[in-house]
């Protein structure tokens, strides 16, 4: 059964804040907590979904192997959300491995009660659907990007959403709340190491972040939302001036909240 700090825990996300009490305790009927340590897997690519998970702390990478054996990182499990929801997407098998960043905390129910489950919580049963239209339309988009977009634009736009979903303020900047090493960023944009680790220390040398061993805290927005649109070379070679209006793309909203908040 879970406990009570699990409890705890859950009524602090946002999926499970609006539940009653009894709707809270009704959910977790079933689920029972497990910790995973930092490179533990809740699961690997191609088991059978014996469980569905929701994240109540840490953070976990979903990756995938191609035919070809190529590893891609798919995304990052935030705590509060669902994932290993296979068995409502009709697949008997995991598609994807999902792997602790850091040390986790989540919650399992079998995947057998899922249909109950989805018809005793409407909730919980429109977050989940919410969830897979969602990760449908990032998959979507990361297609157009690797189809249309320069490698620095698509690194770029991909380390924003990171900052905006995971940011964290600290004393030089915005920091990432997990760690994160530059083999992961090229697995999540379809680039490789070298040229991840070309960006970054060209962005590094011009004050737009600042970079060490698993870990990038963004100095300046504005020069990072700059490098993410399709300005022309010229505009994007700003050294990262915040006073820049013209031609400059907004800042995810969630980024300049952290930005203005105190570290």
């Amino acid at each position: 059964m879970p406990t009570p700090l699990c409890h705890a825990l859950l009524r602090n996300l946002d999926l499970f804040r609006p539940l009653s009490e009894a709707e809270l305790q009704a959910a977790l009927l079933g689920a029972q907590p497990c910790r995973l340590d930092a490179g533990a897997a809740a699961f690997h690519q191609g088991e059978p979904a014996a469980h569905f998970f929701v994240l109540l702390h840490g953070c976990l990478k979903v990756t995938q192997v191609t035919p070809d054996g190529e590893q891609v990182l798919v995304r990052y499990v935030n705590p509060g959300d669902l994932f290993g929801l296979a068995r409502a997407m009709r697949q008997a098998c995991y598609p994807a491995s999902v792997l602790a960043v850091q040390e986790s905390v989540c919650l399992a129910w079998p995947a057998a009660a899922w249909d109950e489950f989805a018809a005793s919580h409407p909730r919980l049963n429109a977050a989940a659907l919410q969830t897979m239209g969602r990760r449908l339309q990032d998959a979507h988009l990361r297609i157009q990007e690797l189809s249309t977009d320069e490698v620095e634009q698509r690194v770029a736009r991909a380390m924003l959403r990171l900052f905006e979903q995971s940011g964290q303020p600290v004393a030089d900047g915005i920091g990432i709340g997990f760690p994160i090493t530059r083999q992961d960023i090229a697995e999540l944009t379809g680039t490789t190491l070298h040229t991840v680790s070309r960006l970054l220390n060209d962005w590094k040398q011009r004050g737009i972040v600042d970079c060490g061993r698993k870990r990038v805290v963004l100095r300046s927005p504005a020069a990072l939302a700059r490098l993410s649109s399709a300005a022309p070379a010229g505009l994007r070679d700003c050294a990262g001036c915040l006073s820049c209006t013209d031609g400059v793309p907004p800042v995810p909203p969630a980024v300049v909240a952290i930005a203005s908040a105190p570290a």
